[in-house]
């Protein structure tokens, strides 16, 4: 039994607000177990110059940006005013390339897209969490624009989640928090399409080197958890679920 009494393969407690806020499109307050994001998604109606090419047929553009609050954490974080550091800038493309994973940039158009995570207190997990909740802002921002609601052609080919598993005194886990986190002899945070395909592994061994019998089983418990994800999305979108099932 873990510290907060759930089993190895649980996830913490998962809490999803949507239009938490009113001033885009898509707002959703996520919360699993300590860990609170707020996800936003903006839509502009133009490119970045680079996709501007002439001759072309435009297509759009999904991107993202990742804030920790400086009172998210205990001292409190620098708040990143004229440059992000290193590991805000992995996370934020980390959150952009999954998500951009399903997404049909011709069937979205000559538009952006983008998904702002700010952490508002970080617990473990803010960057799986950050990519699970964004998905559902990204779904509102998509239905949020008029044009695309008469077309034939959807802009997301599937639906996206992540999840952190580790192995933790010998124990696979799912979904860690920072207490298991900062102690864990391997970290596995883990991007998946609710279909079951890889988007990215991210992992690391702490200590000594873990064999792949025990990647397997991480990548295993790890499926599971999307698979449980992709439920809490559906259930969150209700008839805005962009999906036959």
């Amino acid at each position: 039994m873990r510290n907060d009494g759930r089993s190895n393969n649980q996830l913490r407690n998962i809490t999803v607000r949507r239009h938490f806020t009113n001033a885009t499109p898509g707002s959703v307050f996520i919360q699993a177990g300590e860990t609170i994001v707020l996800c936003t998604a903006s839509v502009d109606e133009s490119v970045p110059p680079w996709k501007q090419r002439t001759g072309e047929i435009p297509t759009g553009w999904v991107t993202a940006e990742y804030n920790m609050l400086p009172g998210s954490t205990s001292p409190r974080k620098a708040r990143e005013r004229n440059k992000v550091d290193g590991r805000t800038n992995e996370i934020q493309r980390l959150i952009g390339r999954s998500l951009r994973a399903v997404v049909d940039f011709a069937a979205l158009g000559p538009r952006t897209i983008t998904i702002d995570c700010d952490v508002l207190q970080a617990h473990g997990g803010t960057r799986t969490l950050s990519i699970t909740g964004g998905f559902i802002a990204l779904v509102d921002a998509i239905s949020s624009i008029a044009e695309l609601k008469s077309s034939e052609t959807p802009v997301l080919a599937d639906s996206v989640a992540a999840i952190s598993v580790g192995i933790l005194k010998g124990e696979t886990l799912l979904d860690l928090d920072y207490t298991e986190d900062s102690r864990a002899e391997v970290d596995l945070n883990v991007v998946m399409t609710g279909g079951g395909h890889f988007i990215e592994v991210q992992g690391t061994a702490e200590g000594k080197p873990f064999s792949r019998e025990q990647l397997d089983e991480q990548l295993r418990l790890a499926e599971e958890g999307v698979r449980q994800l992709r439920v809490i999305q559906r259930d969150a979108l209700g008839d805005d679920w962009p999906f036959a099932n």
